[in-house]
C-alpha cells in the first residue's frame, strides 16, 4: 500500500456505491440483447469483498438499467458495464454519460474474455460521447497501475497470446479529461478473474492480476473522485476557449494524441501574469497544428501531453524554421508522466540535433522575474520522491547561437495554475507552478 493511497484512504470512504449498468433481452431500449451481461455474476461481489479484506474499505454494488442510472455521480460514482457483442447508445444516453463523466464520475468497461466486438463498440461509443478527446492506451507509468499494488507487469491467461499479444504490460485504453480517467476500458477480461474462474483459453487476466487491477481501479475512482469535487469548484471544463481579436495569440500545440490535458490552465496563468507584471500586452491562446503557419506570429508555443507521441517531418520541420527565428517553445510533463518525458526528449533530438537539452543553471534570468525563484514547493507525490516539501527549480532548456528558445519541465505545473493539482501528480504545487509559469512567460516575452 503507497503512501499515497493512505493519504486519500478517507477520501475513498466517500464512495459509497459502485452501480453496474446491465442490459439483456428485456432491456433493448437500454443495451441491445447482450444476455451475457452478467456471464460472471460474483465477479464484482468478489472484487468488492477484496476491497474490504485487504483494504479495509466498505462498498456496495447496485444492479440498474441505464436509464435508471442518475448523471449526478454523488448518487452512483462509479458506473461498471461487462459484454460481449456490439452495441449502440442512443443520443440521449450519450448525453447522460458524458454529464454523468464530466461531473465527476467514471465508467469502466470491462471486455468479456475480450471480445472484439464489445471492444470495437465502446471505444467507438466513447468517440461520440469525447469527440473533442482522445481515446488513448494507458502506459504502466499511469498512477492507475499504481494506486494501491504496483501492477506494471500482468499475468494473462493462455489466450491472450494465441489470439496475438504477447506483451506482459496491462492493457487499458481511457479518455481523461483534466488529468483524470473517466471512462476506462480493459481490452481483456478482468471479470472472470474477479470470480476466480479464468480458464487457459479465455482472453482475461489470471486470477491474481485481475484483483490487484480491479483494487487499484477502484482505489484511483475514489481518490479522483473527491479530488474532482473540489477542482470542480475552482475550474469549470470548458468545451471551446473564448476567442479574442485584440490580443496577441499564445499558440497550444495540436498534435495526434491527447494534446490538452487542462482545458483553462494556460488561461489563468495567462490571466495572473498580466496582474503580476506591468507588460501591457493581453494575451488570448489559439489552438493550432505545427503545420499552420500562423504559428510564426505567436511569441510562445505551448507543448504538453501525458502519454507518448510522436510528431510528422513536416511538423519538425516546421518547428525548427520556427525556433530557428526566434520563436519560443515552453513544454510540461503534464503530472510528471514519464510517457510524454520521453517522447519529447526524442522530438528535440530531432527537432535540433545539433543542440542538447540541458539543465538551466539557477543562476539564470529565467528564475529572476517577475519572482526570484529559489525553491519551489511541490506535490505530495513528489515530495515523496524528494524527501523534502520544496526543491530549487529543475527546469532544462535548449539554446540556438546563445539564445534560449526551448524551457521544458519535466515535472507538471497546469495542474498547479488551475489551482487543483492531481493527487498522483508529480509537479510543483499550486503557488510554484504560477510563479514557474509567469517568470517562462516573461523571459519569452521580453529576451
Amino acid at each position: 500500500m503507497t503512501r499515497l493511497f493512505a493519504m486519500q484512504k478517507k477520501l475513498i470512504l466517500l464512495l459509497a456505491v459502485a452501480s453496474s449498468l446491465t442490459w439483456g433481452q428485456t432491456a433493448k431500449q437500454d443495451y441491445g440483447a447482450d444476455i451475457y451481461w452478467n456471464a460472471t455474476p460474483n465477479d464484482v461481489n468478489n472484487l468488492l469483498k477484496n476491497l474490504k479484506d485487504f483494504a479495509d474499505i466498505n462498498y456496495n454494488m447496485d444492479v440498474k438499467f441505464l436509464s435508471q442510472i442518475s448523471p449526478d455521480p454523488e448518487k452512483n460514482p462509479v458506473l461498471f458495464r461487462s459484454g460481449h457483442y456490439n452495441f449502440e447508445y442512443t443520443l440521449a444516453q450519450r448525453t447522460k454519460l458524458r454529464e454523468f463523466m464530466l461531473g465527476g464520475g467514471m465508467v469502466i468497461y470491462n471486455t468479456g474474455l475480450g471480445s472484439q466486438p464489445f471492444y470495437r463498440s465502446v471505444l467507438r461509443e466513447l468517440k461520440e460521447i469525447f469527440p473533442e478527446q482522445p481515446i488513448q492506451r494507458l502506459t504502466a507509468d499511469h498512477p492507475i497501475f499504481h494506486a494501491f499494488y504496483d501492477v506494471d507487469r500482468v499475468k494473462y491467461a493462455p489466450g491472450v497470446a494465441a489470439g496475438g499479444y504477447r506483451g506482459d504490460e496491462p492493457w487499458f485504453d481511457a479518455v481523461e479529461i483534466n488529468c483524470r480517467v473517466v471512462a476506462l476500458v480493459s481490452r481483456f477480461g478482468m471479470a472472470i478473474g474477479w470470480q476466480d474462474a479464468v480458464d487457459a483459453k479465455y482472453q482475461a487476466y489470471e486470477s491474481e492480476s485481475a484483483f490487484k487491477l480491479g483494487v487499484n481501479i477502484f482505489s484511483y475512482a475514489s481518490a479522483m473522485r473527491a479530488w474532482a469535487k473540489n477542482a470542480a469548484q475552482a475550474m469549470k471544463y470548458v468545451d471551446k476557449p473564448e476567442a479574442s481579436s485584440d490580443k496577441v495569440a499564445i499558440v497550444q500545440v495540436v498534435y495526434d494524441g491527447v494534446w490538452k490535458t487542462r482545458h483553462v490552465g494556460m488561461s489563468v496563468l495567462l490571466h495572473t501574469f498580466n496582474q503580476q507584471t506591468d507588460v501591457p500586452v493581453k494575451f488570448n491562446i489559439k489552438e493550432l497544428r505545427l503545420t499552420n503557419p500562423a504559428i510564426f506570429n505567436a511569441p510562445l508555443l505551448y507543448l504538453t501531453g501525458h502519454e507518448h507521441f510522436t510528431l510528422s517531418d513536416k511538423e519538425v520541420l516546421q518547428l525548427r524554421q520556427y525556433l530557428q527565428n526566434g520563436g519560443f517553445l515552453f513544454a510540461e510533463a503534464c503530472c510528471g508522466r514519464k510517457g510524454f518525458d520521453l517522447a519529447f526528449r526524442q522530438l528535440m533530438k530531432r527537432v535540433l540535433p545539433t543542440s542538447r537539452l540541458h539543465s538551466i543553471d539557477k543562476s539564470s534570468d529565467l528564475f529572476n522575474y517577475p519572482h526570484q525563484l529559489t525553491a519551489l514547493g511541490v506535490t505530495p507525490t513528489l515530495q515523496q520522491e524528494f524527501g523534502k516539501a520544496a526543491v530549487p527549480p529543475i527546469v532544462e532548456g535548449v539554446e540556438v547561437e546563445g539564445n534560449l528558445v526551448v524551457v521544458y519541465s519535466r515535472f507538471g505545473v497546469a495542474g498547479g495554475w488551475e489551482m487543483s493539482q492531481s493527487p498522483y501528480a508529480r509537479g510543483y504545487n499550486e503557488i510554484g507552478s504560477l510563479k514557474l509559469g509567469q517568470c517562462i512567460l516573461m523571459h519569452a516575452v521580453t529576451q
